[in-house]
Formats: structure tokens, C-alpha cells, sequence
């Protein structure tokens, strides 16, 4: 075909003169599609009718073989014959992308098709030539035959390959052994070696037909000095002894590209997958990575300064910038992607993605990304893709460089769709720069000399003058000095906090540490000493900054966190000032770090739809193993309560707020956890348990606390034969699973004593058992303090048929007629029986226990209710004790006017509780005159309610 057919093209973006459509719009723009047109008969037929439909694997099969052409030479064919295809997809990928009518994923899907088809037409072909004369590798141990595994990285293995990439591989093999059944024998190393490099040779050599692939392998262990193709037991070897962190990053799109269509092939994947995932993914929050690729961005931007004569900007004059490695460019957008990936990918699995895109749309559905922002760098990625293949489709060059000369900038700018060049320059710059905003806001180097360096300087000097002597006996040695400054910073007893730094320099704990992380824990110990000298409690606040850091001295990770976050470390300041409890919990948890940097969470309201959703998917990709399940909730649990307690010491929650969230939390960490161990259950008979968790106490009433523990039974309805085993089986794994221990810590305590007959009864009961329990139907019947526990009891989890008849079982419970001189000598006993096992025989007054407090407004309560909801149905809501003794009043059950002023000392002692657990009292208890007005109020009501006698006043 001649030049002169492609000489009127119009440009890309703009309607063609008259009403025709161009043939081909490809040959003006691309300098190798006109090439190939004019060296090859027949291509622009293939061509034209190719083009109307997206390229698929299955297309270039059909075409390779057609291509490839029967000969003595197999080898010399399929070279020939890869080269025709590589041309043929090159030209539809141009021309359908230019006709605007290829997306970016096919362009790059495409691509990788090739380059998957290439290496294992190859394979196939080179493995049959030496298999005639060497036969098959053999394993040693297993006598399996077997196959060169090649692992496709880069973008290969994220499969978004460029048109004229190079493709970046590693040659591995499962077993050592020797070939079988050929005239000669190779070690398997030599055959997967010899075997390797005439695949490269296939690839990589320029013919008369060009080439398929550049072939680049320096990514195999030790690079260019390793060899060609190693086992697997020499690479896991490799990763574990001298796996560098830039290779973490290459592993991540690391996927095996050489066909899976033997057995032996798929179980090598997934030994070459256990191998590798550990090695990228850490099973901590990996904040390390941060500084690690901070240091490898430098190095690469260092690399493409030189390259470009300097030019690393961006800018109209710097006419050699390198869309790719330059400011904004495409390495900083899989950077900031890759990011989430090492920090979090070892505890979420969804992210162990290799498409950038698709990692970056995962990191907007797990909230560590604004939506907006992933808008952003997805924007300017696909659109800095593009420019790099209309780059690439002028002469099929590996360039990423903008052009310089006028023409080719016209080109260019004419195949992005723009006008002119400086169109084309402001719509890249427009979307660079936030990028590199971005990325300089994620990986800027933090401030690390925030305040006056203390530590570990002072207190050095001062133990090598006194050597070692206790700092009391060492003053007039020169150790006034360090304690002179430590209380000029704002702090009191310098003594104490100068040996407790003594303490940490000569620890065997703080000498074992890295160069790496005794830098950076001796700066966060000086951020430390300088945030706790703000605060008003200075001296125990750097005593729990102090436990907390050395806490988490021996993960680096977290040292990173808080080095690469000083917002971070303010919030731990606060926190750990702001409650012993938190900084207790915290210290205990310190994987919890990461929410302090979730500034949205921390302000939000939780989802718990969501968080069940988020939960069950994290748990289904772990499916079979239980110990990382468990841990997956309870690092949930964890990380939900922390949010929780971070708004409640921000003063953004009420104290009832609070024990909603805390409740709603167990209820669908329970609802998660029930769904999960039923599916482990090896004796389940059905695909859905018939059985419901019904909560009592705290969790009843949503009034659960941070440490309580769940008062919970267990009900089922099921005709099945093998119900009642099952279910006792299953209550029991549910318990196990709640209570456990593991690395992550626990999820609840666990209390099923209010079941019928207490511990002496079956821990599963079914409905109907139950129903005729509660009414007293039979010789075994409930106890009136049941009763009384039945007014906060409601269904939480489980099946919901069962849950709604639970409930309407409990209204009819607590409807019955009960006497009023029967029914107030036992609450009245039960009352006395509870303190008699909480006695208070100091001078403070017990919130809780003590009479005026909070179990005689609950008593009260429950009475009111038993009494009288058989007249007034709306008292068996379980609305909480304030808002029942409102209802009781306003039904003139009671003084108005006394039920709302109990109401309120009863918000009143909650709220001094929940301050004194969170200042880390196991006791609430105060002076008696701080409370004096609101118990007497208490005290007035038990005294109207039932009388001196223990009988009932009258309504």
C-alpha cells in the first residue's frame, strides 16, 4: 500500500471533510503502523475488519495459528510467526485507540495478552525441540515432571502493559533433579536455564519481522549476577536472608504468566504464592514503607534528572520531561497506590490487587482514600497512559520523554485530542500537579526536630559522670543539672521521670534496637517529653507516654507511624493524657495507632451496615483459618471501640451516645461472629442456624461500657433430631471464639448464667422451653428476679423469626397482673440480697451499690414495670431506665416531678462512672457531699415506691 493513501488524514478528535470516514486514521499519526502497512500485504485487511470490536486473547489465537506456518524449523516459525501477530495487534491497538474507540484497560489488556500468549507458545514449542533430545525435567523427590514457572512482573503482572514495554520476568522451577527420557540428561537447573534462554531469544531477537518482546530479567534474585532460573527453596532462601524493600514493591504485581493448565503448574503457583505473600505483605500496619519508598522515589527521580540533561521539573522549557518518572508522573500515582498496599495488605486481603486503578478504588471503599482525591490520581493516570502510548505508537519507541521538535509536539498534541502543543502542556500540568501535591503531602519528610533534644543526650552525660547511682545520691555530682531542665520543660517530680529515662538508656530492651529504630525512637521519646509538657498533668502523662513507648519500641513499623505522623503523636498525647484507661488500652492495642490518622472516622458515625458487610468479606477471604479470622475481629472490635473512646475524649458523645455505640458494636460483632462459626461447624444440618443470642443486663438495656462483659443467652426452634447437640455445640465454639485469647487480645467476656436455671441449665434452651420457663407452665418456673431481668433483655443477633417471638413472649411476660403486696417484699429482698455482696465499708459513697444509687434506681425501675405494664403496655418498652421513669411519671405512676429528678441523678452517676473507669478507677466512688442531693432524691423515690415496710406505695 502506498504513502500516499495515509497523506489527508485528518487529526485525531476531528470529523473528517464531507461525510466519509477515513480508512485508517492510524497510519498518519504512527510512523511504525505506516511501516508495517507498507512492508506487509494483506495487513490493512486484517486490520480493517479486526478493528471493529475490542481485541481479545482469543482473536490473537486464532490469528497465531494462521500465522504460524508449518516448517522443519519450529523454533524459526514461531519467531516469524509472533512477530506477524506482535505487528497485527499493534496496528489494531493504534488504530481503534486514536478512533477513540479503545479504553485504556484494553489497550493495556490487550498487550498483556500478547505478552502472556508469546511465553507460552513459546514454552511450548522450545519445550518440545529439547525435549527430543533431552527429554523431561524430572523432580528427585516427587518424580513429577517439571515446568519452567515464569513469573510476569511490572506491568505484566498487573497485566496494564504499554505498547512497547519491555516485559520484566523471572524464570523459577519447583523441584532439583535430572531430565528423563532423551539421548542426553541435564540437571534440571541447566535444562530450565537452557530452556529459558532461548525463550529471551525468542522474544527479545530483531529479525527481519522486528521483535516480540524486550525481554529484561534483573529482576530475578541477585539481578544480572544471579542465575538464569532458580528454585523456589533458592528464592524463598533469597527473600528471607537479602530481600531488599524495593523488591516488595516488585513482588507485589509479581503473577505467574507461563500456562496453569497442568496440576503441577497450579500447585507451583500457589507454593511460589506462600512463599512470596509474607515476603510483601507484613502482618502489621507497615508504616515503614513510607521512608522506604520516600528514599527509592529520590533515587529513581535522581536517575531521570540525569537522563533528561537535569530537566526534573515540568514546565514549557524543559521540553525532555519524562511523563513517568518526572514530578506528577505516572511512578508517583503507583507509588502512592502501592502505599496502602505494603502498609495494610498483609491484614486486608483486597488489596493485594495489582491494577493500580482497581488498588486505588479499593483504598476509596476502605475509607483510606477520599473519593475525590482517587478521582485525581486516577484521572491523570489514565490520561498520563495514554500520552505514553501515542508517545510510543509514533516510531514504537520505549520513550516516556515529551518530544521537542515542533512537529512531533503538533503530533502528539493532535493525538491526545488537543488543538495545539500548549493546550496539550496545560491539561497535563492541570492534572500533575495535584498529583504531586499528593504524593509530596504522603511522602514529605516530617519535622524532625520539633522541640529541645532531652534524650537521650542529658540523661547520657549525666549517667556516664554519676555512673549509674541512683539520681537522689547523685546531685551534687552534676545530675542537678539534666533534673534543672526536665523541670524547666513543666515538669514536677524530675527525679522520678530522670530515672525512669535512666532507666530505658541502660534497658537490654532500648540497646537490642536498630540504628534505624533507636533514631527513631529517641526522637519520638523528645516529641514525647515535649507534648506531655503541655498538658496539665505533665508528670503522668510522660509516665504513660513513656509505658506506651516502650511498649511498641520493638515494632518499627509503629516507631514509623509516629515518626512519619507528628498529628498522629499529638493524638497519642491527648489520648493518654485524657484517661488511664485509654492509655491502658492503647499501650495494649498499639496497632490501634493507625485510626489516629482517619480524621473523617473520627468524626463520623460508625455505618454498622457497613461494618458487618466489611467484616464478612475480610472473613470470607480468610475462610479456614481460624486463628487469623479471630483476629481479623478482633482487630475490628478493637479499632471500632478506639473510634468510639476518641469521640468520647473529644467530648463529641454523651455518655448514653456511648453506650449505644458500644452496644450496637456487640450486636453486629456478634451478629458476624455467629454467621462465621456456623459455617465452620462440621455438625450444622442446615444452611442457616434457627437460634438467636438474646441480651440481658448492660447489653439489654444498651447500656454497655467499654470493659463490660455480655450477658447473653442462647435460644433455637428447630424440629431437627440432632437440633439440640448442634445448637450446644455451636453456643460453645460462639463462646470460645468470643473469649479467647490471641495475638490481637480478646473480644468479650462472656456471662450466660441468666439462663434458665442458671449454670445448672442447659446453655442452649429451646423456644419453647423457654416460653413455658417464663410463664411458669410447669414445675420448672422463672424466678421473679428473672422477672426483674427480663425488663432489659431484647434479641441482638441471630434469626430474626425467633428474635421477633422472643419479644413478643417477653411484652406478654411482663403484661401479667402481679400484686403489689407480693411482688415489693421481693424486689425489696432481692435488693438487700445485692448489697450484702457488694458492701462499702470505706467513707466514699459506691455510685453503683451503695443505697441513693444506681442499682436502687434499676430496682425501682423493674418494679414499675412488673407492676404495672399489665395496665400500660408502653412501660415494656426497653427504651432505658430514664426514659421509663419519664413514662412512669407522666402515667402519674409516681411524682412527676421526683421521676425526672432521679432521671437526671441517674445520668448524673453514669457519667461520673464512665469518668472515673476512664480515669482508670475498678471502683466508682466518690465523696458523699458531691452527690448528696442527687441520692437523697434517689433515696425519696425508693421510700415513696415502696415504703419503710417494703411495701408499695400506691399509684
Amino acid at each position: 500500500m502506498s504513502g500516499g493513501a495515509f497523506a489527508t488524514m485528518p487529526a485525531v478528535g476531528m470529523a473528517p471533510a464531507g461525510n466519509a470516514e477515513p480508512a485508517l486514521y492510524s497510519p498518519a499519526y504512527s510512523h511504525y503502523a505506516r511501516r508495517m502497512l507498507q512492508a506487509r500485504d494483506g495487513l490493512e485487511d486484517v486490520l480493517a475488519e479486526a478493528m471493529r470490536v475490542p481485541l481479545t486473547r482469543a482473536w490473537m489465537e486464532a490469528r497465531l495459528a494462521l500465522l504460524q506456518q508449518p516448517s522443519a524449523d519450529a523454533e524459526e516459525a514461531a519467531k516469524q510467526a509472533l512477530r506477524r501477530l506482535r505487528a497485527e495487534v499493534m496496528c489494531v491497538v493504534i488504530e481503534r485507540d486514536l478512533r477513540g474507540a479503545a479504553t485504556l484497560g484494553e489497550v493495556t489488556a490487550a498487550m498483556s495478552d500478547l505478552a502472556e500468549l508469546a511465553i507460552q507458545h513459546g514454552l511450548a514449542v522450545l519445550g518440545a525441540d529439547l525435549a527430543a533430545t533431552f527429554g523431561r525435567p524430572v523432580g528427585a523427590g516427587s518424580g513429577e515432571v517439571q515446568e519452567l514457572v515464569v513469573v510476569g512482573m511490572g506491568k505484566l503482572g498487573g497485566r496494564e502493559l504499554n505498547v512497547s514495554s519491555d516485559i520484566d520476568l523471572i524464570f523459577l522451577y519447583d523441584e532439583d533433579g535430572e531430565t528423563q527420557g532423551g539421548t542426553r540428561s541435564l540437571s534440571n537447573h541447566e535444562y530450565f536455564i537452557r530452556l529459558g534462554r532461548r525463550l529471551i531469544n525468542l522474544l527479545a531477537d530483531v529479525t527481519g519481522d522486528g521483535y516480540v518482546f524486550r525481554v529484561d530479567m534483573r529482576l530475578r534474585p541477585n539481578g544480572d549476577a544471579g542465575p538464569l532460573a532458580c528454585s523456589l527453596g533458592m528464592l524463598e532462601q533469597y527473600l528471607v536472608v537479602q530481600g531488599r524493600e524495593w523488591e516488595r514493591y516488585a513482588w507485589i504485581k509479581g503473577r505467574v504468566v507461563s500456562s496453569l493448565a497442568t496440576p503441577h503448574a497450579q500447585r507451583t503457583a500457589r507454593l511460589l504464592s506462600d512463599l512470596t505473600l509474607p515476603f510483601v505483605f507484613r502482618r502489621y500496619l507497615d508504616y515503614g514503607v513510607i521512608a522506604a519508598i520516600r528514599s527509592l522515589h529520590a533515587q529513581i527521580r535522581a536517575e531521570a534528572a540525569k537522563r533528561s540533561g537535569g530537566l526534573a521539573g515540568h514546565g514549557v522549557n524543559q521540553r525532555s520531561f519524562n511523563i513517568k518518572l518526572g514530578r506528577g508522573g505516572i511512578r508517583e500515582i503507583e507509588f502512592m497506590a502501592q502505599v496502602f498496599q505494603l502498609i495494610r495488605g498483609g491484614q486486608d486481603a483486597a488489596l493485594r490487587v495489582r491494577p493500580t486503578l482497581e488498588v486505588l478504588a479499593v483504598a476509596v471503599e476502605r475509607g483510606l482514600l477520599p473519593a475525590g482525591q482517587a478521582e485525581q490520581l486516577a484521572d491523570a493516570y489514565r490520561f498520563l497512559r495514554q500520552l505514553e502510548h501515542r508517545l510510543q505508537y509514533r516510531d514504537d519507541a520505549q520513550t516516556h520523554h515529551l518530544p521537542t521538535t515542533p512537529e512531533e509536539q503538533q503530533a502528539v498534541a493532535q493525538m491526545m485530542g488537543c488543538d495545539d502543543w500548549e493546550t496539550l502542556l496545560a491539561r497535563l500540568q492541570a492534572l500533575q500537579e495535584p498529583v504531586a501535591q499528593q504524593f509530596e503531602a504522603t511522602f514529605s519528610d516530617p519535622d524532625t526536630a520539633p522541640c529541645e533534644a532531652l534524650w537521650p543526650a542529658l540523661v547520657r552525660d549525666a549517667v556516664d559522670e554519676v555512673q549509674g547511682g541512683p539520681a537522689a545520691e547523685a546531685t551534687e555530682a552534676g545530675e542537678d543539672a539534666p533534673c534543672a531542665r526536665l523541670q524547666a520543660a513543666g515538669f514536677s517530680d524530675c527525679g522520678a521521670l530522670f530515672d525512669r529515662l535512666r532507666a530505658i538508656l541502660v534497658s537490654p530492651r532500648y540497646r537490642a534496637l536498630s540504628e534505624a529504630s533507636r533514631a527513631r525512637f529517641d526522637l519520638l521519646v523528645n516529641r514525647a517529653l515535649d507534648l506531655a509538657a503541655r498538658q496539665e498533668d505533665a508528670d503522668s502523662t510522660i509516665t504513660r507516654f513513656l509505658d506506651f513507648l516502650d511498649a511498641i519500641s520493638r515494632r518499627a513499623s509503629y516507631l514509623s507511624l509516629l515518626s512519619e505522623y507528628p498529628q498522629a503523636m499529638a493524638r497519642v498525647a491527648h489520648t493518654l493524657h485524657a484517661s488511664r484507661w485509654a492509655a491502658d488500652y492503647l499501650t495494649r492495642h498499639p496497632q490501634l495507632l493507625d485510626e489516629l490518622l482517619d480524621n473523617e472516622a473520627l468524626a463520623d458515625a460508625p455505618d454498622w451496615s457497613a461494618f458487618q458487610a466489611r467484616l464478612d468479606e475480610r472473613l470470607h477471604v480468610a475462610d479456614g483459618q481460624v486463628e487469623a479470622q479471630m483476629d481479623i475481629l478482633r482487630r475490628e472490635h478493637h479499632a471500632e471501640t478506639f473510634r468510639i473512646l476518641l469521640q468520647d475524649l473529644q467530648g463529641l458523645l454523651t455518655v448514653e451516645q456511648v453506650a449505644d455505640r458500644l452496644s450496637d458494636l456487640a450486636d453486629a460483632v456478634l451478629e458476624v461472629t455467629l454467621r462465621t462459626v456456623w459455617r465452620q461447624l462440621a455438625t450444622r444440618h442446615c444452611e442457616s442456624p434457627r437460634f438467636a443470642v438474646i441480651a440481658y443486663g448492660r447489653l439489654g438495656g444498651k447500656e454497655l461500657g467499654y470493659a463490660s462483659d455480655l450477658d447473653i443467652i442462647f435460644l433455637y426452634e428447630d424440629e431437627h433430631e440432632r437440633a439440640p447437640d448442634v445448637y450446644a455445640a455451636f453456643a460453645r465454639r460462639l463462646i470460645t471464639w468470643l473469649t479467647s485469647h490471641t495475638a490481637a487480645g480478646m473480644l468479650y467476656d462472656v456471662d450466660t448464667r441468666l439462663r434458665p436455671n442458671g449454670a445448672a441449665g442447659l446453655l442452649v434452651t429451646s423456644f419453647d422451653a423457654f416460653r413455658r420457663y417464663q410463664l411458669r407452665e410447669g414445675d420448672n418456673a422463672a424466678w421473679v428476679w428473672e422477672h426483674q431481668a427480663l425488663t432489659r433483655a431484647r434479641f441482638c443477633a441471630g434469626d430474626r423469626a425467633i428474635g421477633a417471638r422472643f419479644e413478643a413472649l417477653r411484652d406478654e411476660v411482663l403484661r401479667q397482673p402481679r400484686d403489689a403486696a407480693t411482688l415489693a417484699p421481693e424486689i425489696v429482698d432481692m435488693r438487700a440480697k445485692v448489697a450484702e455482696g457488694h458492701p462499702n465499708r470505706g467513707a466514699l459513697f459506691d455510685l453503683k451499690h451503695d443505697r441513693g444509687g444506681m442499682v436502687d434506681i434499676e430496682f425501682t425501675v423493674q418494679y414499675l414495670v412488673l407492676l404495672h405494664s399489665a395496665a400500660h403496655a408502653e412501660l415494656t418498652r426497653n427504651s432505658g431506665n430514664i426514659a421509663l421513669l419519664r413514662t412512669a411519671g407522666d402515667l402519674g405512676l409516681i411524682d412527676a416531678a421526683l421521676a425526672l429528678a432521679v432521671g437526671d441523678a441517674y445520668r448524673l452517676f453514669r457519667a461520673r462512672q464512665h469518668q472515673l473507669r476512664l480515669d482508670g478507677h475498678a471502683q466508682a466512688r466518690v465523696e458523699p457531699a458531691s452527690v448528696a442531693e442527687p441520692a437523697g432524691q434517689v433515696r425519696a423515690l425508693w421510700q415513696a415506691v415502696f415504703g419503710t415496710g417494703g411495701a408499695a406505695a400506691a399509684p
